[in-house]
């Protein structure tokens, strides 16, 4: 090689070295969040003037803002790792129960508008006349077991999903949920429904003298919150659930039909949801699965 040949070879240029662009540690689930939350914190500091327990809703709504950023972190283990896919279902309880702050005294709600719609739609209040006209027992227990078992359907597929290494159906699965709660949260802050569940007397001691209803009953005692009617959170996010739970795993799919279905007639006959909350919240739970379902392995593939 002649003199300066290895130097000139050195500096020869090359095809260029594409840098991959650089991914946000942020998921669409996050930017759903933070995007919700800064709409609530928004609220609460509206009505704290009114309600100055409001206030604690923005310290808790900053709280979960350090999660988001804390979780999304790289170097996470294992355990953060499956916290991190995860985390959003755990905030539900807490997104949740500030509705019950946010919707307090001097929120006027829209249960006259609904009932009218009711009668409109269906010609009686089916949630107060229904258990009446079909009385019985057996379907009391059946029918309250199913609105419980919300709480597993909304939740245990993301688990599953994980627990088998399917990382993109637990994104899918997670980011359905959440985006169906967000949607149902963002209606009961601006359109509050209080529901049967507060309007209407009790049923019938009969009706509820069962072990389902009596937990159903419990739950609801300790975290209901006011104005939360519709559209029927339960209703969405179980139907938006089982159908992004198929798409992972046609047997998980298949085994969340028959809940589904109970519980979407259930909250209708154990007077917790007016009809129309139930459609409404079949409608947009199917709307969100398939909206996520057509765009998120497309932009998130794991």
């Amino acid at each position: 090689m002649v003199p300066g040949g290895w130097m000139a070879v050195a500096l020869r240029p090359g095809p260029p070295v594409r840098v991959p662009p650089r991914r946000s540690r942020l998921l669409a689930v996050d930017r759903v969040l933070l995007a919700y939350l800064s709409v609530a914190t928004a609220v609460a500091m509206y009505r704290a003037a009114d309600q100055p327990r409001c206030w604690w809703v923005v310290a808790a709504n900053a709280l979960m803002v350090a999660l988001i950023a804390l979780v999304t972190t790289p170097g996470l283990g294992r355990l953060g790792r499956t916290l991190r896919e995860i985390y959003p279902l755990l905030l539900l309880v807490g997104l949740y129960g500030q509705l019950d702050v946010l919707n307090g005294a001097g929120v006027p709600v829209h249960d006259a508008l609904v009932q009218r719609w009711e009668l409109t739609i269906f010609g009686a209040q089916v949630s107060r006349e229904w258990w009446r006209l079909a009385p019985s027992r057996g379907w009391s227990a059946v029918l309250h077991a199913a609105y419980f078992s919300y709480y597993f359907i909304v939740t245990v597929p993301a688990i599953l999903f994980l627990r088998r290494g399917d990382l993109t159906a637990a994104r899918r699965f997670v980011l359905a949920v959440m985006t169906t709660f967000v949607v149902c949260y963002l209606a009961f802050l601006f359109f509050p429904v209080a529901g049967p569940y507060y309007v209407f007397a009790r049923p019938a001691a009969w009706f509820i003298d069962n072990a389902a209803a009596r937990l159903v009953y419990a739950t609801l005692a300790r975290g209901s919150s006011y104005g939360a009617a519709f559209p029927s959170s339960h209703v969405a996010a179980t139907v938006a659930a089982a159908i992004t739970a198929w798409r992972g795993s046609r047997r998980l799919g298949l085994a969340l039909v028959l809940p589904t279905v109970l519980l979407s007639v259930g909250v209708v006959y154990c007077q917790m949801h007016y009809a129309v909350d139930a459609l409404a919240g079949l409608a947009l739970g199917a709307i969100v699965a398939y909206v996520v379902g057509r765009q998120y392995p497309d932009s998130e593939r794991a």
